[in-house]
């Protein structure tokens, strides 16, 4: 499998770059894991929490690269509970 900066694909990359230099988005992010029993269940409400506040049916990083559940989990990777 091709890596992208050391990430499974642009997108996992970019998704994690915005999650992990964001301020908002990082709490956010820290908050989902603290509340949640695992990793994807903290990663789909967090995507949850983008949607509604987004108002978009896919939101996207500023630059364009659509939020996953699984582009969400893979940034959440190393955070703490």
């Amino acid at each position: 499998m091709a890596q992208y900066n050391g990430h499974p694909s642009k997108n996992y990359w970019n998704v994690s770059l915005w999650i992990n230099n964001d301020e908002g988005l990082y709490n956010l992010a820290l908050d989902s894991i603290r509340t949640t029993p695992n990793r994807r269940r903290a990663a789909e409400e967090m995507l949850s929490v983008l949607v509604h506040e987004r108002s978009d049916v896919i939101p996207t990083t500023p630059d364009g690269a659509p939020y996953t559940v699984a582009s969400i989990q893979h940034a959440m990777r190393g955070m703490e509970r």
